[in-house]
């Protein structure tokens, strides 16, 4: 929540340059207060999981979040019970009327296939087209955020020669910015996949600014400011078995699978891992969140349209 101070008062310009959520008195008296609804487009196929992991990050705000689940049209997942996914999801096609002041698009286990095999690539092409006019703010996640940036700015992802697949430091590349606003310097955060963006790739389009990277596995947040979205390649939301789980998994499927670095205490798989990036987690989307009740229109008619100011 922001502070308020007199717009006058040195410590608003100290810490504004600082990235603190200042507010002045004036803008204060003015500012309407209500729910912020927030869909959670899931693409993941164990969506019960992927739905505590989000909801546990968005609901740790003292804002109240309307939180809405939306699934692909056609597309029908074979890991969730059907009457789950009748009582708690709509199909995009339902709710491509309605406005949010925030959409989460998540990541999808299908890294190996182009982008445009996907069997729901032209729906979620739709989907990336209407956030520019019914959506405040998305937050691409994983393959989701590779998917939007590929769609928006022509971006490629890149296939690795083994899986990234661990916890790896990371650098706070923008201080400065409403997103990483109480950030440390450098951050562990959990990473799993197949797939990498490129650095030079992400300089190379206008308009994109890294907001966190690492020299082992390269970009891992980026700004994408005409969109107003953020692309997440990694996983904050990760709960602290979830890496362990994925490696046990592989392992009793008998695939080729390293042991994930910097996970297990002395990299050992036989100990309980812990968890490191659980603050850095509740940072981030705290701070987006911040950021979606600062901006969003009182009117949610409002979004998507130009600002009038």
């Amino acid at each position: 929540m922001p502070i308020t101070l007199p717009a006058n008062l040195p410590a608003f310009d100290v810490l504004s340059r600082e990235g603190v959520m200042v507010m002045s008195d004036a803008r204060a008296a003015r500012q309407d207060i209500r729910q912020l609804r927030i869909g959670l487009l899931n693409l993941m196929p164990m969506k019960i999981q992927t739905e505590n992991q989000f909801a546990r990050l968005i609901g740790a705000t003292p804002l109240q979040i309307d939180f809405r689940l939306i699934r692909m049209s056609e597309h029908q997942t074979k890991n969730t019970a059907a009457a789950h996914m009748e009582e708690f999801y709509r199909p995009f096609q339902e709710v491509k009327d309605e406005k949010f002041d925030g959409l989460i698009i998540t990541g999808a286990p299908i890294e190996h296939l182009d982008f445009e095999v996907v069997t729901y690539w032209d729906e979620l092409c739709e989907v990336f087209e209407w956030t520019q006019s019914h959506v405040h703010s998305t937050f691409g996640v994983c393959w989701g955020g590779m998917a939007m940036i590929h769609h928006f700015h022509g971006v490629k992802k890149h296939l690795l020669d083994h899986k990234a697949f661990g916890c790896f430091r990371h650098r706070n590349l923008a201080p400065a910015s409403p997103y990483l606003r109480g950030f440390s310097d450098d951050v562990l955060i959990p990473v799993s996949r197949w797939t990498e963006m490129r650095q030079d790739e992400i300089d190379g389009a206008p308009g994109l600014v890294t907001l966190l990277g690492s020299d082992e596995v390269g970009p891992c947040l980026v700004e994408d400011p005409a969109h107003r979205a953020l692309y997440i390649f990694n996983h904050f939301e990760y709960d602290s078995g979830t890496l362990k789980e994925e490696y046990d998994r592989d392992v009793a499927a008998g695939k080729t699978i390293n042991v994930p670095s910097n996970y297990y205490p002395d990299d050992d798989p036989a100990r309980m891992p812990t968890n490191r990036w659980r603050s850095h987690a509740h940072l981030l989307y705290g701070n987006w969140i911040n950021e979606i009740y600062q901006t969003t229109p009182f009117d949610m008619a409002r979004i998507g349209q130009p600002d009038p100011a």
